[in-house]
């Protein structure tokens, strides 16, 4: 089989994974009386991303190959999210926080290091297959959201949204994607290089990159721009959801499929992922992170002054400009990365970006956007209130948009970089 096809199924089954819960999961949580926990269950995914995609960047540079680790990390994640889904079928309306929350943690434990593995197998492949990454990778990429999609659209068409059938799905997809891992190109570890110092002896050179002002820059940045990356993940389907309770947006498209009206966000992404390649080459990495971050902006406002009603065009608008935010951001500094590191610590560099960005970035993100939110939006009762009032949602997404505002401007300010476009 032709490689590229190889890498474009790999992506898709990759993303599919994470689909068929991300945008759907706080719905379902908010319907067992678990709303005010929803950010705890998107922060821990930034949680475990501050340890295991280094670590097992590590193993795999040193080790086990990459596409091996690949396959155990999603063997075991699908495992404990099919246990997930038995144990809330089983419960019904009687979930309890802690064996839900623990069997999930498991399980993202061991997804979120394989987003930045794939990454590393597909380069890899790619580089073997000599073809430039920088220009083939993101057309292959764009199948990775067209599995999200796919995975949303499968469990909003199902009724799946309000129920722990979308763990059940992604557990699947995920032990599927274990076996069709084994099938990807042998990638090269570095077992028998010696170890001098401690460093070297846990593979940890990677975070050698934070002695050069610009990398240290970048990564710092991405962290703080990593905060942004699943508020609207976790807090979209609940705030779409809770127009229902009015009697002028009962009914409509976007209350009652919620997930299909954000699955408008994953069609622009994979649009905009073919924009990478021209736009990086045109702007540099520092103009097309600044456009990422003032989509950021936008995304936030435009929730804030919308709804499903006759606003409804501005979240259309929000969807559009997610494209823009998520890909200029994630794909552009994952192959900005793998341009500026050498190729005996890339798994490890990749790991690290991982971490900064859906590690700390996100747990730190979502802890505050939990407790904003719920500021505004959970009642003494610790309940999600069905009714978006005046100050409630929008005054959450403008704090969002303020701060995403911020951080462009500081990166605008302190983040060096002189674009050479012959380079």
């Amino acid at each position: 089989m032709n490689i590229k096809i190889k890498l474009t199924i790999l992506s898709f089954l990759e993303f599919a994974v994470w689909g068929a819960y991300l945008t759907s999961m706080g719905g379902y949580l908010a319907s067992v009386g678990l709303g005010a926990n929803i950010g705890y269950f998107y922060a821990v995914q930034g949680f475990v991303s501050i340890v295991m995609p280094a670590l097992m960047g590590i193993v795999s540079d040193r080790w086990i190959q990459a596409q091996k680790t690949l396959s155990l990390c999603h063997f075991l994640a699908g495992l404990f999210m099919i246990a997930a889904s038995v144990y809330c079928l089983q419960s019904a309306d009687k979930v309890e926080f802690s064996v839900l929350f623990s069997l999930y943690s498991i399980s993202v434990a061991f997804f979120m290091p394989t987003i930045a593995l794939a990454n590393s197998v597909s380069y890899n492949a790619l580089d073997k297959a000599k073809l430039d990454a920088v220009k083939t990778f993101p057309p292959i990429r764009v199948f990775g959201t067209v599995g999200f999609i796919a995975s949303m659209w499968i469990v909003d068409l199902s009724g799946w949204q309000v129920t722990p059938y979308q763990f059940m799905w992604s557990g699947v997809l995920s032990v599927l994607m274990a076996f069709y891992s084994l099938t990807m190109p042998k990638c090269a570890t570095n077992s028998n290089v010696k170890a001098h110092n401690l460093v070297q002896a846990l593979g940890l050179e990677a975070f050698s990159l934070f002695r050069n002002y610009r990398m240290a820059t970048f990564f710092i940045f991405s962290m703080l721009l990593g905060c942004c990356l699943q508020i609207t993940n976790g807090y979209a389907g609940p705030f779409l959801q809770s127009f229902g309770s009015q009697e002028v947006y009962h009914g409509s498209f976007g209350v009652e499929h919620a997930n299909i009206l954000i699955s408008l966000s994953q069609i622009s992404e994979a649009l905009c992922i073919l924009l990478i390649p021209y736009c990086l080459s045109k702007f540099g990495i520092k103009r097309v992170m600044l456009m990422a971050m003032l989509a950021w902006v936008l995304r936030f406002g435009f929730f804030a002054v919308g709804d499903p009603g006759s606003g409804v065009w501005l979240l259309i608008l929000s969807m559009i400009v997610y494209g823009i935010a998520f890909d200029f951001f994630n794909i552009s500094g994952s192959l900005f990365v793998d341009q500026e590191t050498n190729v005996s610590i890339r798994n490890s560099a990749q790991g690290l970006f991982m971490m900064m960005t859906n590690g700390l970035g996100s747990s730190l993100g979502m802890l505050i956007a939990g407790w904003v939110v719920n500021m505004y939006t959970v009642n003494e009762s610790g309940l999600m209130l069905d009714m978006p009032g005046t100050g409630g949602w929008s005054e959450a997404w403008m704090i969002f948009s303020a701060y995403a505002l911020v951080v462009a401007i500081l990166f605008c300010v302190l983040f060096r970089y002189k674009h050479n476009v012959s380079k």
